[in-house]
């Protein structure tokens, strides 16, 4: 492991949403704790009473309980994915907070496969307790269900073409690392999408993930169960990073947050500075919307 922490996006957005939630004494709850840079500035605060912190990947809930130990006395820290935890957690909380993307010791330290700019195992599973890593995915779907998955998880216009890709290169020899996954892609695209913007990996890359963790459907289903866990004057903020679990987000924070008698903070989804997405350049896609519990004669 490397010792640098993960920068934490939009921090003075997610501040002021956390100063305007309840009272001087605020209660949190953190759904992605991931490496604590968020907890950390809350924490730092000195308003919070009580900070819980979810997060399905032991290596991130260690590190993070090592950075935030100076708050021991304010911290429970939770295994598990949020939308399994948040079932069993009883009580309210004056803020909640998602923040859907990885860390950059994910991406770059945890030897999982997450990057396709590493020779690492293919496996993307953000908690080993998953039956499926994404070898088996790679492995056991049939070419057009491979094409349907990269296409609706990434959004991906050479689904198909790619997934003719790895299903003739699997019958050759067993696709073990994600360097070995990125170069079968990057060969199976037009040279013009090989050079283009961003790497020609990129979203068939994010379609497996989302496929090994669920992660949509767990974004659907966790942010549904904390709305019912916000206190009167408590807000959820969800920070998504690409337009699946934005499209997710927007529906949850005009529909389904509206009909349960929440308020819609802001009609358009707040986005980084010009500066934090120059010295962060993985916040560029991020956006964060959030909602708010009336308080009691409060109207909505």
């Amino acid at each position: 492991m490397t010792g640098s922490f993960h920068v934490p996006v939009m921090l003075p957005q997610v501040m002021e949403l956390f100063a305007q939630a309840g009272g001087d004494g605020k209660t949190v709850l953190d759904c992605t704790l991931g490496a604590g840079g968020h907890a950390l500035a809350m924490l730092e605060s000195g308003k919070v009473t009580a900070y819980r912190g979810i997060d399905a990947d032991p290596e991130a809930l260690e590190r993070a309980r090592g950075r935030l130990f100076a708050y021991a006395d304010k911290t429970d820290f939770i295994l598990g994915f949020f939308d399994q935890v948040l079932a069993s957690i009883s009580g309210t909380f004056d803020f909640i907070l998602f923040d859907l993307g990885l860390s950059t010791h994910q991406f770059e330290d945890s030897s999982r496969g997450f990057s396709f700019l590493r020779e690492e195992a293919l496996d993307m599973r953000l908690s080993p307790d998953l039956e499926d890593s994404a070898f088996e995915i790679v492995h056991r779907e049939r070419e057009d269900i491979l094409a349907n998955l990269i296409f609706q998880y990434g959004e991906e216009r050479y689904s198909r073409q790619i997934a003719k890709a790895i299903c003739k290169a699997r019958t050759r020899s067993p696709i073990r690392s994600s360097a070995a996954l990125a170069g079968i892609v990057a060969s199976s695209v037009p040279p013009s999408y090989r050079h283009g913007r961003i790497h020609p990996a990129t979203r068939t890359f994010q379609a497996i993930r989302i496929s090994v963790n669920d992660e949509l459907g767990r974004e659907a289903r966790g942010l549904e169960i904390a709305s019912k866990l916000l206190s009167p004057g408590g807000i959820l903020a969800v920070i998504s990073f690409h337009s699946l679990e934005d499209r997710i987000a927007k529906r949850f924070c005009k529909d389904f947050a509206k009909s349960r008698g929440l308020q819609e903070l802001n009609k358009k989804p707040l986005v980084p500075s010009d500066a934090e997405c120059a010295s962060n350049p993985a916040s560029r896609s991020a956006k964060l919307r959030a909602v708010r519990r009336p308080r009691e004669g409060e109207g909505t």
